[in-house]
C-alpha cells in the first residue's frame, strides 16, 4: 500500500491560485498564512495527474463526450460510498455547483420568487439568488446544547406561495455538520408538502469522518427523491477544483426532463476532456488516497482543537463531522467582527474566512482551512496565540 505525503509544503505562488495570488487584492497584503479558500494545499494524487498526462500525450484535444466509462465511474463510486444505486439517465455534467444553482433558479423560478437558505451557510447560496433578483429568505440554524440543528418550526412559519426553492448544504459548510437521516426526512416532508424544490449541495460528502454517515438527500425518502436535485463533485475530495468536475443527480422524471432540457438547450451539460478524465481516475483509483487524506485532516482538526483548549481557551473549534474546514467560535473574546478580523489578519498574519460572510449567525466566528501541512497549522496556531496574548 502506497503511503502519501501530506506533510509536504508546496509553494503555490505564481500559479494564478486564488488562495495565494489574490491575497493582496482580497486582504490588502501578501504576507499572510493562507487558511481561507476551500481547496487543499495537498498535491493532487498521482493517479489523476498521470491520467491527465496520458491524455495530453495524445496531443489532440478536440470535441469530446461523456463516455460510458465516465458514467460508470460515478455510478460505482456512489454505490461504494453511499450505497446509492443511481441510474445513468439521472446523471448530467454541470460546469460547477454554484453555476448549477444558478441554472436551477433560471429553470424553475422567476424574479421575485423566494429562495430559502439556512445560515450561517456558504455565501453563494445567498449571493446567487440575490444577483438573479430572487428574494432570499433566511431559516437560520439554531444551536441547541452546543450543536447546530435545523429550526423546522421557524421554517414552516416563513413558507408562503412564493417560496420555490430551498438550498441545502449537506454536509454543512462552514460548520461541518453531517445531517442525520431523521432531519433530512423531516425537511423533505415539509418541502414536498409545500411544493418546494430542494437543491442539495453535497460537494463535501466524501470527506465525512468515520464515526458519521452521510445520507444523500434524495435517498432518505420517496418525498426527498421526488423534490430534489443533488449536486456532487470529486473536486473538494481530490483537490481538483480548477478542473470543474461537478455533476447533477435527478431521480424524479419530471424534474429531470425539465432541468436537463434546460441544460441541453445551451450545451451547459457538456464537460471538458480533463473533467471527464479526472473524474474517471478519481473515482476508479481514489479510495485509498481519500482514506489517508481524511485521516491526516482529522489529525489536523485534533491539533487545532487541542491547542485552542490548552492555550487559547476563549476560541473554540466547533467539532466538524466532515471536510477540512473548521468553524472557530471566537465569541468569548468579546470583540466586534471588525476587531476579530483585525486580530487574525493584522496581528496574527493569518488569512481566514470572516464568519460574517456566511450570513446570520456568522458573527463572532472565523472559518479555518486545515487542508494543509500540519507544520503550517502549528505555526498559525502559535501566531494566533501570540496575537491573542498581546490583545
Amino acid at each position: 500500500m502506497r503511503q502519501y505525503n501530506f506533510d509536504q509544503v508546496i509553494d503555490r505562488k505564481g500559479t494564478d491560485c486564488i488562495k495565494v495570488d489574490l491575497l493582496e487584492e482580497r486582504f490588502g497584503t501578501k504576507d499572510l498564512t493562507t487558511l481561507w479558500v476551500a481547496d487543499m494545499d495537498f498535491r493532487t494524487p498521482d493517479f489523476i495527474v498521470n491520467a491527465i498526462r496520458k491524455r495530453c500525450d495524445h496531443e489532440i484535444f478536440g470535441y469530446t463526450y461523456a463516455s460510458p466509462d465516465y458514467y460508470n465511474s460515478i455510478i460505482d463510486w456512489l454505490q461504494y460510498k453511499h450505497n446509492w444505486s443511481v441510474k445513468k439517465e439521472w446523471l448530467s455534467y454541470i460546469p460547477g455547483i454554484v453555476k448549477g444553482i444558478g441554472f436551477v433558479l433560471q429553470c424553475f423560478t422567476n424574479p421575485g420568487d423566494k429562495v430559502i437558505i439556512q445560515p450561517p451557510v456558504y455565501h453563494p447560496f445567498r449571493l446567487v439568488p440575490q444577483q438573479m433578483k430572487r428574494e432570499v429568505v433566511n431559516n437560520p440554524l439554531k444551536i441547541v446544547d452546543g450543536k447546530y440543528t435545523m429550526d423546522f418550526e421557524h421554517l414552516e412559519s416563513i413558507i408562503d406561495d412564493k417560496c420555490k426553492i430551498l438550498i441545502l448544504c449537506s454536509p454543512h459548510n462552514p460548520a461541518g455538520i453531517v445531517w442525520d437521516k431523521e432531519t433530512l426526512i423531516k425537511l423533505a416532508a415539509i418541502c414536498k408538502r409545500n411544493n418546494i424544490l430542494v437543491i442539495s449541495d453535497e460537494i463535501h460528502a466524501e470527506i465525512v469522518y468515520p464515526q458519521f454517515r452521510h445520507y444523500p438527500f434524495a435517498t432518505v425518502s420517496p418525498e426527498a427523491a421526488s423534490c430534489s436535485i443533488t449536486f456532487m463533485a470529486p473536486s473538494k475530495t481530490f483537490n481538483i477544483a480548477g478542473i470543474v468536475t461537478s455533476y447533477a443527480i435527478v431521480p424524479d422524471d419530471k424534474l429531470r426532463s425539465e432541468f436537463y432540457r434546460f441544460l441541453e438547450a445551451g450545451e451547459l451539460a457538456d464537460g471538458t476532456i480533463f473533467a471527464y478524465t479526472a473524474t474517471k481516475a478519481a473515482y476508479t483509483y481514489g479510495a485509498e488516497w481519500l482514506q489517508q487524506m481524511r485521516s491526516y485532516v482529522i489529525e489536523n482538526v485534533r491539533t487545532v482543537d487541542n491547542y485552542l483548549k490548552a492555550y487559547i481557551p476563549k476560541i473554540k473549534a466547533y467539532p466538524p463531522q466532515a471536510s477540512f474546514l473548521v468553524w472557530l467560535d471566537c465569541r468569548e473574546l468579546n470583540l466586534s467582527q471588525a476587531e476579530l478580523v483585525y486580530l487574525f489578519k493584522d496581528k496574527a498574519g493569518l488569512a481566514l474566512n470572516d464568519g460574517k460572510m456566511f450570513g446570520s449567525g456568522g458573527e463572532g466566528f472565523m472559518r479555518m482551512n486545515v487542508g494543509c501541512s500540519r507544520l503550517i497549522i502549528e505555526q498559525a496556531l502559535e501566531a494566533l496565540r501570540k496575537a491573542v496574548t498581546k490583545k
